[in-house]
């Protein structure tokens, strides 16, 4: 009996499981359309909203046209995924599509982004820090609606298994016949398709998933568009001279803080209405107000404003090249940079630096992070560790901040410093309301404010010994919901003012006013002055009395003031 049912077992399951060549389960190209057609409607919400606002689309024909373009979309898909629908690789990879099409739909939905090749880059240099702060329920949610579930119902369907010549046979008919429909929807509606990608550019990074592999392809062509093996040297001709006789006698102690994600319009001495700016108010410091990043997120504008490239020929450039650190330290000059972020980019890759990663310091550090303020901690003891030789040249040191760094802007300050109440204490920024994600992030800046008031003062204190001057800037700015947008690292040519728009803020001591010849008073004159990271490079080669062939003084925002 027991025999007799495990034979029966048997046959019943040869029976139910189909042959190399059976026609038992569904087509393998009939899973591509269902997964495509998925993909190019749920998976693009935004897009759609995007079209949707487009003016010259608010109205029926908007709809055939939105309606044209979700077809469209599909059948490219469908075109791309047939050339992988292999035995051994459909369902993989389309699981591989369908999890980057719910987390780019997510985060193009939830923070207003688009997804191009300098956002992939900020995603492949992001450390675990920032990582916990983009994690949240939604975020999960909606990778297991849009993801999980639907890769589920993936591996659970069984699919018609073929030879390897029907494969390729299948491959090829769905391949050309959904390239032979796309070209005929493309034609139906070309007129309104080339008038959309060619006036709103920023639809063309909406195409989800195809945006998110394109980008990460454009990522992996750029060691084969620029020479990576190496890195040509910068300012072999560099010597320090201090640019005014009269400063004679004291070496020069510039810190040049490196700001994260502060947007202009939000400092108090700039006009803001809020007072996030009480302690710089009340210290004889210059603003300046037009002042433009080259990027729109760390990752682009750190290089680049450390470059003596402008920003027109930084992105272009076949090969690399030192840094600003490289000329200082060439000078003679003693370099430190001090690191509460995620890396300095390779800008201070040949100079001596510190992180604060590590460092468990009671009110200050916590869960990996810590507050900006522990950049000034035993900062006396680390000049002094720099060589001697160097030192008495003078001393330049990069404090790079974690700043208003999102989307946690409530982990970034200290509960003395949440003055803007009620605050946005979570990192999913569409959960609370506009006010509160702008209180937390004003919050962030109330505390750099106090940050950069204890290094002035620090500095006041250093200038028995030295010539003491600070200046910062921020790499790039921040969008707070404006036009529903959150965060930063949108394409430069489309992002709002509030990404590239930053602040750049100069203290100098009487001292060092003598030693280099800028006046403060003089400066004060140009608070409106266009300015941009392409003048960093060459303003702090300027104020710091360095000559080199690099240095180009239409560019030094200082000169004019030299001897004022």
């Amino acid at each position: 009996m027991v025999l007799k049912f495990f034979r029966l077992g048997a046959s019943s399951a040869a029976n139910s499981t189909p042959s190399s060549t059976s026609p038992a389960g569904l087509h393998a190209s009939w899973l591509l359309v269902m997964a495509s057609a998925w993909m190019a409607t749920l998976g693009n919400v935004a897009l759609w909203q995007q079209l949707w606002r487009l003016p010259e689309l608010a109205n029926g024909r908007g709809l055939a046209f939105g309606a044209g373009f979700a077809v469209a979309l599909t059948l490219l898909l469908v075109a791309l995924l047939s050339l992988l629908a292999w035995r051994w690789t459909l369902k993989p990879v389309l699981t591989l599509f369908l999890i980057s099409a719910a987390a780019g739909a997510y985060f193009m939905m939830a923070y207003g982004i688009v997804i191009d090749s300098t956002m992939m880059v900020n995603v492949l240099q992001t450390d675990p820090r920032e990582t916990r702060d983009l994690l949240n329920w939604r975020l999960f949610a909606a990778i297991g609606v849009l993801g999980v579930l639907p890769a589920i119902w993936l591996w659970r369907t069984p699919v018609r298994r073929l030879s390897a010549g029907g494969h390729a046979l299948a491959n090829a008919v769905t391949f050309i016949a959904s390239v032979a429909l796309l070209s005929g929807t493309l034609m139906a509606m070309f007129q309104d398709f080339s008038s959309v990608m060619r006036n709103h550019t920023q639809v063309r990074y909406l195409i989800n998933p195809l945006n998110s592999f394109y980008a990460l392809g454009a990522v992996a062509a750029k060691p084969f568009q620029r020479d990576n093996t190496r890195i040509l040297p910068i300012g072999e001709d560099a010597r320090l001279t201090a640019p005014s006789p009269a400063g004679a006698g004291k070496p020069p102690l510039l810190v040049l803080v490196l700001g994260e994600t502060a947007r202009m319009g939000n400092l108090g001495i700039n006009g803001y209405a809020r007072p996030t700016t009480p302690g710089l108010a009340k210290e004889n410091i210059v603003s300046l107000r037009n002042a433009w990043s080259c990027g729109t997120s760390t990752a682009a504008s750190v290089p680049c404003m450390f470059s003596h490239l402008p920003r027109s020929e930084f992105e272009d450039r076949k090969v690399n090249y030192e840094s600003l650190l490289d000329v200082l330290q060439r000078a003679g000059l003693a370099v430190l940079w001090i690191n509460n972020q995620s890396g300095c980019k390779g800008v201070c890759d040949r100079t001596p630096h510190v992180t604060t990663a590590t460092l468990q310091v009671p009110g200050l550090c916590a869960n990996g992070e810590c507050f900006d303020e522990i950049m000034l901690k035993d900062l006396d003891a680390r000049i002094a560790d720099l060589p001697a030789e160097r030192r008495t040249k003078g001393v330049v040191v990069v404090m790079h901040q974690m700043g208003s760094h999102g989307p946690a802007y409530y982990k970034r300050t200290p509960k003395a410093f949440k003055k803007f109440l009620p605050e946005c204490t979570s990192n999913a920024l569409q959960e609370c309301g506009r006010e509160q994600v702008v209180n937390a992030y004003d919050n962030t800046i109330l505390y750099t404010d106090h940050f950069l008031t204890s290094t002035v003062q620090w500095l006041k204190t250093a200038e028995k010994k030295s010539a003491t001057a600070m200046i910062y800037l921020s790499d790039h700015g921040e969008s707070l919901g404006e036009n529903n947008l959150y965060l930063h690292g949108l394409p430069y040519r489309i992002a709002p003012d509030v990404q590239k728009n930053v602040p750049w803020i100069t203290w100098l001591s009487p001292t060092f006013e003598r030693y280099s010849g800028v006046t403060t008073a003089c400066l004060k004159k140009k608070p409106d002055d266009r300015v941009s990271h392409d003048n960093y490079f060459h303003s702090v080669l300027g104020i710091l009395g360095v000559q080199t062939s690099v240095y180009q003084k239409p560019l030094d925002i200082y000169a004019s003031c030299r001897g004022s």
